[in-house]
């Protein structure tokens, strides 16, 4: 059980402060062992966040020192419950489990909310990771249900799921390189329910995306914006970049990432070929740092005095191991492991005293609002999760 193993480790930690007061290399087996107990503290902090089905926990401040609730139809909310999922992969503890279905429960309602595009991240990464552990029949259903929902959103004449309902005035139709990622809640409605509606859609918006996104350097646009009526594009801008040239951080993981899932499903060699390129952009870039953690946008011209993306790493380096599953490329693997290596350490994991259910700082939400800078959020440690999983595997 973890509660008895954190114990052990909060011991070895004490032992640890004790006997290394006068020696200040934290290169030492003792900083070692530190962070890993460090990681099992933070996930008891999870374990002990109180239910609640009306906030579910998004970032935390380090300055108030406050958690940031939000209600389910947020796209970050099945983020959340997909953790406790993973934790209980991780720990083989059942009160992770029993927690993960507890907090699941409260996305239900989501299943038929067509006013997002962001039913994969919600309903995906909570539903998803369940159904995979317990196969329970009602997940299954909501997961069709889900994507039925989020199929509404698919403009045919376009190509594409619309993304984002918001500044209509100015954008007809757009479709952000994040979208890709709520495709894997179309192809497994496919898989589990035999109907290749979703599985087509998954595709076309894939191909779109392929066709529009991408810049002669493989670097991503972020937004995109279509006529709907000639299905052609009218502009490539940015929400959350520096600029609309600019290669954002995190929309960068997206595309590596979620070319990778589509070949996955539909071992089209043109979406590892993306994959690839994407890869090859984002691990040669001149200022990607040395221990991996990207800044929040490549092309930030204050580099180095900005602040990073952890999430973008974590996005980037699961995506990274299952294409090293499909290619020869050793340099996923090894950017992968580089990643695992520097958040596994006090200067990413979060200190014990911190009374958040968050396991690592230092990821940026949106930079041009100034919001979510330089803070734990529950995506950063979604993917970290999925990325030791994936990685143990192999």
């Amino acid at each position: 059980m973890v509660s008895k193993v954190i114990k052990v480790f909060v011991i070895l930690i004490s032992f640890a402060t004790i006997s290394c007061k006068d020696v200040p290399d934290k290169s030492s087996e003792t900083y070692i062992v530190s962070a890993d107990s460090l990681l099992q503290i933070r996930y008891q902090k999870l374990l002990d966040y109180p239910i609640d089905s009306l906030e579910f926990p998004r970032n935390y401040n380090t300055k108030t020192q406050e958690v940031f609730k939000v209600a389910s139809n947020d796209w970050t909310s099945g983020f959340y419950p997909g953790n406790l999922w993973q934790l209980y992969r991780i720990t083989g503890d059942d009160a992770f489990k029993t927690k993960a279905i507890a907090w699941t429960a409260f996305m239900e309602k989501e299943k038929t909310n067509g006013g997002t595009h962001d039913m994969g991240f919600k309903m995906f990464c909570s539903f998803g990771e369940g159904y995979e552990i317990t196969e329970e029949e009602k997940y299954k259903e909501v997961i069709i249900e889900s994507a039925t929902t989020l199929a509404t959103r698919y403009n045919e004449k376009v190509g594409s799921l619309r993304s984002w309902d918001f500044n209509s005035d100015i954008w007809e139709f757009p479709v952000i390189i994040d979208n890709m990622m709520n495709l894997e809640l179309l192809f497994e409605a496919t898989k589990i329910s035999g109907d290749s509606t979703f599985h087509n859609i998954a595709i076309q918006h894939a191909n779109t995306t392929l066709k529009n996104h991408f810049r002669q350097d493989n670097s991503s646009v972020h937004v995109v914006v279509y006529d709907t009526i000639s299905g052609e594009v009218k502009d490539k801008v940015t929400h959350q970049g520096f600029n609309d040239n600019s290669a954002w951080a995190r929309g960068q993981a997206w595309g590596i990432y979620g070319f990778t899932m589509c070949y996955r499903y539909t071992k089209n060699v043109l979406y590892l070929e993306q994959a690839e390129k994407s890869a090859v952009f984002y691990l040669s870039h001149d200022n990607l740092p040395e221990d991996g953690i990207p800044y929040w946008d490549f092309n930030d011209p204050n580099i180095p005095n900005v602040v990073k993306d952890v999430s973008a790493a974590t996005i980037t380096a699961s995506g990274l191991v299952e294409l090293s599953s499909y290619t020869n490329d050793t340099s996923y693997l090894d950017y992968a492991d580089k990643v695992l290596n520097t958040l596994k350490s006090e200067a990413y994991i979060l200190s014990a005293e911190i009374e958040a259910p968050f396991i690592l700082g230092h990821s940026t939400g949106n930079w041009p609002k100034k919001d979510e800078m330089d803070e734990p959020i529950v995506y950063g440690d979604y993917y970290f999760l999925e990325l030791m999983l994936r990685n143990k595997k192999i």
